[in-house]
């Protein structure tokens, strides 16, 4: 079987969540990690940008603006730069990430402050038990091998009254703007991000995991069958990402 081929039936195993999924997601990723920032703000025509802001918001770092906060899935660590620039913020940040590449990539953004970045598994914390204030996952919870593992992984390290908040990408649930959606999602968006990364798969992944992905209530609930309270969730940009919040008791 032609290489190409062999390497699009891998992603799109990946993406259902196949064997694969670990060393396929570390390896694409260290791979396009130099364009990932320039492909996330032009193929989301900087909204990207809005989402974040609106995840580290819910985060309500104010509730404990001094603690050890967790950049979960880390990627180049934009969460992690904007988050020790919000407003009061005295406290740290580990930026957590299992693709080296990525961290090295967006190393700069938070170089002599209080962000760490570190390589670990999201599936297996280097951290102890109830000792981070908030978890924060952006772009990244999809990727994860074992989705419900890393949701209690999250939960574990979590202190009591600690809020986990996840932004991901999703389907809207409007059929007329699902029409406009997958057309760009699945055509444009996979030969675009070929063009600049390089990437044979990489973008062809990106919306396969989408639509593989448990979104809206899906999420919630498996948010609360972990252990999370005041689960809630509600849909940015006309349902294209979502934002789900959940807090340890």
């Amino acid at each position: 079987m032609p290489v190409r081929e062999m390497d699009a039936e891998v992603a799109d195993a990946a993406a259902a969540g196949g064997g694969e999924k670990r060393e396929y997601v570390q390896q694409m990723f260290g791979q396009i990690a130099s364009h990932y920032d320039l492909l996330n703000h032009l193929l989301s025509l900087g909204v990207d940008r809005r989402w974040r802001r609106a995840a580290i918001q819910a985060l309500r770092v104010g509730r404990h603006p001094d603690g050890d906060y967790l950049d979960l899935c880390a990627g180049t660590l934009d969460v992690s730069a904007a988050l020790v620039r919000t407003p009061g913020f005295t406290g740290t940040v580990l930026g957590v990430d299992f693709a080296e590449a990525m961290l090295r990539a967006g190393q700069g953004k938070v170089a002599g402050g209080p962000a760490r970045p570190v390589v670990a598994d999201a599936l297996a914390l280097p951290l102890a038990d109830g000792s981070t204030a908030g978890v924060i996952v952006a772009f990244g919870v999809r990727n994860l091998a074992d989705l419900d593992a890393g949701v209690r992984e999250a939960f574990r390290v979590l202190e009591p009254g600690g809020r986990l908040v996840i932004v991901e990408l999703s389907t809207p649930r409007s059929a007329l703007l699902r029409l406009g959606y997958h057309a760009y999602f699945h055509h444009l968006l996979p030969a675009l991000g070929r063009l600049v990364s390089g990437h044979g798969t990489a973008y062809r992944y990106l919306p396969q995991s989408v639509a593989h992905f448990p979104s809206g209530d899906a999420l919630a609930a498996r948010l609360r069958a972990a252990g999370f309270t005041n689960v809630a969730w509600h849909a940015l940009t006309l349902g294209v990402a979502a934002l789900h919040v959940g807090e340890r008791a």
